[in-house]
């Protein structure tokens, strides 16, 4: 048994340091990016960085669409089938929007198959999002070697990890992109149920260092309740920053529209929840536990107000530092450690 002393960081924790700034207006700020990959270098992609989790509440061919708008990335849920493929791709007429999506799969050999099938009838996929709970076993690392040896001109995604060693492993077998987040999300009880997990702001800051030192990119993945999240995730050096909560709730998302006393709301739910696995998987195994909870949000209508609050935040950051494009924001980035960030004598809200 090990004890690590040093301090590890959450959002919670710090704020970021405002200094002089030659920037007039929040409108001035540049929120693109363009990025090359590692292993899949013929790929150059540009948009704002932001990415839709791939949850079946959230990662829909509607979001994809909507937020594809504001050149946003989605991660499409694993659930889709490859009829449900085959007709989104038929009846979208701007075939871009495939450079703003991700099929996703797990690591068994019938979500691997599956996608096979789907990039066969879809050549325009460029991304694959390779998710499962536990980055860390032998076998999901021989899943990506193999997945690269199949896919040399892809870009693929992997996770989820925590720590520096494993975002090295991950870039060195084969992915571009690796996924950063044990249990930092809102409907995830992984922490709870497990005791497993790690401060998402100082995975981000570890975890991007080594990738950057081997030119891989990471994604911050959980943990984001507000925009002021994100431009910390940004700031902490993350090239990418996925959220899920956020994201549901709206016209565009999944999950049931339910009415109770006259009031909407819209199921969300993890994708290790008693929910998802009920509905996905015939119910939670015998030899495992449920890890995310099932909750109902007040419905939120169209995605696109949400979408221009985050952005809007995420400008104002920049502004704040000096930073004119996004890119520079954590080059302009200091954090200070805080016991408090909000005045709440008036509530949260």
């Amino acid at each position: 048994m090990i004890i690590d002393n040093e301090i590890k960081l959450d959002f919670k924790d710090v704020l970021i340091r405002p200094k002089r700034s030659n920037i007039s207006s929040r409108s001035q700020v540049d929120l693109e990016r363009e990025f090359k990959f590692k292993h899949g270098s013929s790929i150059i992609w540009k948009g704002v960085p932001i990415m839709i989790s791939n949850m079946d509440t959230t990662g829909t061919f509607e979001m994809a669409e909507a937020v594809y708008k504001h050149k946003l990335f989605t991660c499409i849920h694993k659930h889709y089938l490859v009829f449900d493929w085959k007709k989104f791709y038929k009846g979208t007429l701007d075939k871009d929007i495939f450079n703003y999506i991700a099929i996703s799969c797990g690591s068994k050999e019938e979500d691997i198959h599956k996608i096979r099938i789907i990039m066969n009838e879809i050549p325009d996929i460029k991304f694959i999002c390779v998710d499962v709970a536990n980055g860390y076993s032998e076998y999901f690392t021989s899943v990506i070697i193999k997945l690269r040896l199949e896919f040399p001109d892809k870009v693929i995604i992997a996770g989820n990890v925590v720590t520096r060693e494993m975002t090295e492993e991950l870039l060195i077998k084969g992915a571009d992109i690796v996924k950063v987040g044990i249990g930092p999300g809102s409907v995830c009880t992984t922490r709870k149920q497990t005791g497993v997990g790690y401060p998402q702001l100082s995975a981000i800051i570890e975890c991007a260092d080594a990738a950057h030192g081997l030119n891989g990119h990471i994604i911050a993945d959980g943990g984001c309740t507000n925009p002021g999240d994100f431009a910390k995730a940004f700031g902490g050096g993350a090239d990418f920053v996925m959220s899920g909560g956020i994201f549901a709730g709206h016209d565009e998302s999944g999950g049931e529209l339910i009415e109770i006393n006259g009031k909407k709301y819209k199921e969300f739910y993890g994708m290790s929840s008693k929910t998802a696995m009920d509905k996905h998987s015939g119910g939670v195994a015998n030899y495992r536990s449920s890890e995310g909870k099932r909750v109902l949000l007040t419905y939120k209508g169209s995605v696109n107000d949400t979408i221009l609050d985050i952005l809007g935040g995420i400008r104002s950051s920049c502004s704040y530092v000096g930073a004119p494009f996004l890119k520079n924001l954590s080059k302009c980035t200091t954090f200070i450690r805080v016991s408090q960030q909000l005045n709440e004598v008036y509530g949260k809200s």
